[in-house]
């Protein structure tokens, strides 16, 4: 801040001066002592709190905005500390949902146009971020893939991140890279550090010996436990413990049980972990999750500072943000008590974004450029041919590894027989076996690789996503060489995007422009296009309750244990990338 501008918090705070904007009669949430504090009056100068209190005095002048709480309770606007913005949404249509449920701070992952596209494209991702009525951080993309091409950030544009203000540290870096090759991530780790700024953790399935070794690395956080024992473990390392309740896992239920281990909960925070556009259109945001916390026995003053102080202690910005106190961005929410956690008045940097569930500042709607619209460079047209899986010899069967779905998201390496065709090597849709192909379309274009699939349920036809996570690749899926080939070539055409094919035609549809990853189409578009797709999909067979998420996910190093890339299969437990054939 300026010294002109602290004088006129202090002045505002001292009673000699109005304030732009006064909350009154209201119940304080003070989250550092967790008091409810009756008939308090909290007045706002440019944009931040300068007083909490009884007696404002001259600080409500005839100019001061006045809001009249009415015996209702005041809490800190909320914060999400950790989610992927760039997940179909475009920043603007996301926050037109998002915001008018209390949600004032975003911590986003940035990764997605960095594996396609580089750092110009992750700074016009952080540019469509800037200028909203809500503030959104982020974390530099670690870069851990199974790729090994796209391994590791660039350490030049990594410095230029940790320049600026609204990174707050490095992303989410998967401990078994880590563990399995530290020179190549470390010194990411050391800059980050030497910058001051938190290292984000996922260490789902560690061990004791690996967890400490992942801790001992300078990991500030964790948003994998999917149960209490979990949490405590990470807590009681001094990790910041992030709950997930959004999309891509729900784990809030399962976690809750650590109430009754009475334990301090002021390292655990809630986050979503990514929101879908049909979630956070039927569910709403962060006031969904918080509720649910209080649903489920946290008590609300810890629920709610898991969403506020928490959140900005982790990250070093409570100084800033996640409080209602002098000096402290005007971030408020009022709902009717602490229990309950429907917005009636939002505010954010000291203005009213939002009453009664109505956005009063719509967000800014960000123009990309034709750059971060032409992100698929396959050189040309794939034919079907390009699917065909040669036989290594001339028998009537080959032994391939393949992957196996044991969850809708958790795989497993699996070694089957499979027919020999005219030369090829072929699915066995009757055995839930389709093939699978990777494509590069961005870092070495059309580099590609297939291979075999089972547990999807794909009965006919294809399906192909350029939102594959972790990587620079298209996914696709399919029983018929043809509908995998039109599926990705409809990418291609669309220059992103998600495609189903069947019989030789386009049976649905999701476009995604913005680095093939993110639609630029309103919320309620796209969740309508999801469903379509959904259905489109159990139709061909697929009778999974989230298909693309489950297609998104056969790319990332994050999730065990078997996945695909443009190189070849990757074994998510030695770090190893093998072939398709067995016992090669």
């Amino acid at each position: 801040m300026r010294i002109e501008s602290i004088k006129s918090l202090m002045g505002v705070a001292r009673g000699r001066e109005p304030a732009d904007l006064a909350v009154v009669n209201a119940v304080l949430f003070n989250v550092f002592t967790t008091e409810i504090i009756p008939e308090t009056t909290i007045c706002v100068k440019d944009g931040r709190i300068a007083f909490v209190g009884k007696n404002p005095g001259g600080a409500i002048g005839e100019t001061t905005e006045v809001i009249d709480a009415a015996g209702r309770t005041v809490i800190p606007g909320l914060i999400d500390a950790h989610t992927h913005i760039a997940w179909l949404f475009a920043p603007g249509p996301f926050l037109d949902v998002a915001i008018s449920g209390g949600t004032t701070t975003i911590v986003t992952e940035i990764y997605e146009p960095y594996f396609v596209a580089g750092y110009a494209a992750t700074l016009e991702l952080l540019e469509s971020m800037t200028d909203q009525p809500v503030k959104i951080y982020t974390v530099a993309p670690a870069m851990v893939s199974a790729s090994r091409r796209s391994r590791g950030i660039a350490p030049k544009d990594l410095e230029r991140l940790l320049a600026r203000d609204d990174v707050l540290g490095l992303g989410e870096s998967y401990w078994q890279g880590v563990l399995q090759d530290p020179d190549a991530y470390l010194p990411a780790f050391v800059q980050t550090l030497a910058a001051r700024k938190t290292i984000e953790g996922h260490s789902a399935g560690a061990n004791e010996k690996n967890l400490n070794a992942y801790a001992a690395a300078g990991i500030s956080s964790c948003h994998e436990p999917i149960q209490a024992s979990e949490v405590l473990d990470r807590l009681r390392l001094g990790m910041h413990v992030m709950i997930r309740e959004g999309s891509v896992r729900r784990e809030l239920e399962a976690v809750s049980k650590i109430v009754e281990a009475g334990v301090d909960l002021r390292r655990a925070v809630l986050v979503s972990d990514g929101i879908s556009p049909e979630a956070v259109t039927a569910d709403g945001y962060m006031e969904f999750i918080v509720q649910k916390a209080i649903k489920l026995g946290f008590a609300p003053a810890d629920a709610i500072r898991m969403a506020t102080l928490n959140a900005a202690e982790h990250f070093g910005l409570d100084g800033l943000i996640g409080a209602i106190a002098p000096g402290r961005m005007a971030d408020m929410v009022i709902i009717p008590d602490l229990a309950v956690i429907r917005p009636e008045i939002v505010i954010s940097n000291g203005r009213v974004i939002a009453e009664n569930g109505k956005t009063l500042a719509p967000a800014r709607h960000h123009r990309f450029s034709e750059a971060c619209r032409q992100t698929i460079r396959l050189p040309e047209a794939l034919s079907p041919d390009a699917f065909a899986v040669r036989a290594p010899g001339d028998g009537a069967t080959a032994d391939v590894n393949l992957i196996e779905l044991i969850t809708e998201l958790v795989t497993r390496k699996r070694e089957c027989r499979l027919p020999v065709i005219n030369g090829n090597i072929v699915a066995d849709s009757g055995n839930d076996i389709c093939k699978i192909a990777a494509i590069d379309r961005a870092v070495t274009p059309g580099e590609m690789f297939c291979g075999f699939i089972k547990g999807y349920g794909l009965k006919s036809g294809a399906v192909a996503t350029s939102a594959a996570w972790d990587s620079a690749d298209i996914i696709v899926i399919g029983t018929d060489d043809a509908d995998m080939a039109l599926a990705v070539n409809r990418i291609r055409e669309l220059q992103g995007g998600i495609v189903a094919a069947e019989n030789n035609e386009i049976r649905a549809e999701l476009p995604l422009p913005i680095f093939g990853v993110i639609s630029d189409a309103p919320a309620d578009v796209i969740a309508g296009q999801t469903r379509h797709m959904g259905q489109v999909l159990k139709n061909m067979g697929v009778a999974l309750s989230d298909p693309l998420l489950t297609l998104g996910t056969l790319t990332t190093a994050a999730i065990p244990f078997f996945r695909i890339c443009e190189e070849g299969l990757y074994d998510f437990k030695s770090g190893a990338t093998m072939g398709l054939i067995a016992g090669k």
